[in-house]
């Protein structure tokens, strides 16, 4: 098997999982399960401009962070896995991968692709199907079975220090479905294990143990800084003006 078709294969059949998971979805929005409850907008709400209506639309059904928590109700095993389908085919996910291809092509990382337009395709492919099964054990399959809660859930505690501190936890401490804090093994081994896995489509050079812990140790902090990314969002978005996506928040 070609090394740049098993990523293709990997992704197209996530996409095909995301598509029909997404047509099963409850569309009802629910505020932040840390934030008070929101107030009525009454006419403001009529007067809101449409930039900030469809964004407001879109962050309320987060599609950008399909993971940050917008209920503290307990997820079926079948809302985990759409969790990883929406995970593997957000825009943050495209966003990414397409970032960290072209930084891989400019480096000549994984060299075994080569350059041009393959290359850079075979990198961007990689990166989706690498993260796609990320997300399938850490996301569905461990915390399915260890029952923990693979959501994120933004803390509002005041100050910057603190905030940071928890999103730096968050790598090693998670919820489970009963809302106690426990070791986070799906966000700990679920990178590990696709990790191992991309071993049977990357270049035969990126196969060894040591260039395996190596991705796997990388992988962690890009998690560390998209857990900081993930803690502000709801902040970002309410400096914007766009408040639907935090309301009731107070100011940091």
């Amino acid at each position: 098997m070609r090394h740049g078709s098993s990523p293709l294969l990997f992704l197209v059949l996530c996409m095909t999982v995301a598509a029909s998971a997404e047509a099963q979805q409850d569309p009802k929005p629910q505020n932040l399960p840390d934030a008070p409850t929101a107030k009525p907008q009454g006419e403001a709400s009529k007067r809101q401009n449409p930039f900030n209506a469809t964004v407001g639309v879109l962050t309320k059904k987060s599609i950008f962070f399909p993971n940050i928590a917008t209920s503290v109700g307990t997820l079926s095993t079948k809302q985990k896995f759409e969790l990883f389908a929406n995970e593997s085919v957000a825009p943050s996910r495209f966003l990414s991968s397409a970032a960290g291809a072209g930084i891989g092509q400019a480096q000549n990382s994984l060299a075994g692709y080569g350059q041009g337009a393959e290359g850079y395709g075979k990198r961007f492919a990689s990166s989706m199907a690498t993260a796609a099964s990320t997300n399938f054990f850490g996301t569905f399959v461990i915390a399915s079975v260890s029952h923990h809660d693979p959501r994120y859930f933004v803390t509002l505690h005041p100050g910057v220090r603190y905030r940071i501190g928890y999103a730096l936890s968050r790598i090693v401490i998670s919820r489970t479905d009963d809302g106690r804090n426990a070791a986070n093994w799906p966000g700990i081994l679920g990178p590990l294990l696709a990790e191992s896995l991309a071993n049977s489509y990357l270049p035969v050079k990126e196969q060894t143990a040591g260039r395996t812990f190596q991705r796997y140790g990388i992988r962690i902090g890009l998690n560390t800084a998209s857990n900081a990314l993930r803690q502000y969002w709801p902040t970002i978005f309410r400096r914007l003006g766009v408040t639907k996506i935090a309301p009731g928040l107070g100011s940091d």
